[in-house]
């Protein structure tokens, strides 16, 4: 299997763009008409809903972006058969072409790590779950990262490890002086050790390494910071959109050849069709329509204010 980084990379320079589109269903604001004769309290209900609607924006931006990301949460909350309804859309989005990065922030010492790896992570369903990457926190130290690393590379997949979160309240821990350096800049050192041991265990021709360091858009000048310091690991940047992030608050994030990031927007995309920019135009009645038009539109400010354009 070829590596994770090449993988993405080909994918960013075929497709143009960087966009990475969340996959965050809210019963309350999936369109009416997916919904009818369907209830929230019945779990095989809202399953059949969240793949119907999943599947539907994996349709639309399938042809446009290079990956999307499910956020595990979202179908755990129903239990089983959330988790089916999960699996099925990775599956869906793998053979759409896309790469899934599943978002779910696991992790665990040992054994417990261990099986945490085999079963995410494995494009072509080389695990049970079939994700191309994988996010992950660090906060038990680098022996609980240790079997991820080797999964992800022995499988050809990824990871993206919690370096510098897009939420405010991230800052209390993250920002915390060690030795005089804030926590997260000896994070994403580790982590581009890795990046950089992957290069070399795995061979990728990109430039950049396997494993990978989520950024928030949020905070622009350390993304800035950090890509200065991390030159071969990927950035995963969530925060653009709803949570204020914009195409100028991520130009940090890319190299002088517009590699280097992959930008999540989740609801500003897949509830684009409830948002001021394209409700009058579309309404729910067109919601497909203006998932399409969202991503364009990112796309769009990407290429104009970031060096995407050299793509």
């Amino acid at each position: 299997m070829q590596p994770f980084s090449d993988r993405l990379a080909y994918q960013i320079r075929h497709k143009k763009n960087p966009v990475l589109v969340g996959l965050d269903p809210r019963w309350a604001q999936i369109p009416d008409k997916l919904k009818e004769g369907k209830s929230e309290n019945n779990p095989k209900d809202v399953a059949d809903v969240f793949e119907c609607f999943c599947k539907g924006v994996v349709d639309v931006v399938s042809p446009l972006v290079p990956a999307v990301k499910p956020q595990s949460a979202f179908f755990e909350q129903y239990g089983p058969l959330g988790m089916q309804c999960l699996a099925n859309i990775i599956r869906y989005a793998s053979e759409k072409g896309l790469l899934v990065i599943l978002d779910a922030k696991r992790n665990d010492i040992g054994s417990t790590a261990t099986a945490y790896a085999n079963g995410l992570i494995g494009p072509n369903f080389s695990s049970p779950w079939g994700a191309d990457a994988l996010t992950v926190s660090p906060y038990l130290g680098d022996d609980s990262l240790t079997p991820f690393v080797d999964v992800a590379n022995k499988r050809g997949g990824g990871l993206f490890i919690l370096v510098k979160t897009s939420n405010k309240g991230g800052a209390k821990f993250q920002d915390l002086l060690v030795d005089g350096v804030p926590l997260y800049r000896h994070v994403c050192s580790y982590v581009e050790s890795l990046a950089l041991e992957s290069v070399q265990k795995t061979m990728t021709k990109c430039g950049y390494g396997n494993i990978g360091a989520v950024v928030g858009a949020t905070w622009p000048e350390q993304l800035a910071e950090l890509r200065a310091a991390a030159p071969r690991s990927w950035f995963l940047v969530p925060g653009y959109g709803s949570q204020g992030g914009g195409a100028k608050d991520v130009a940090g994030a890319f190299d002088e050849n517009g590699l280097g990031a992959i930008i999540n927007n989740s609801r500003g995309v897949i509830f684009a069709f409830r948002s001021d920019a394209y409700s009058e135009k579309f309404g729910e009645k067109y919601w497909e329509n203006a998932v399409e038009a969202a991503t364009r539109d990112m796309i769009s400010a990407l290429t104009a204010e970031t060096t995407v354009s050299k793509l």
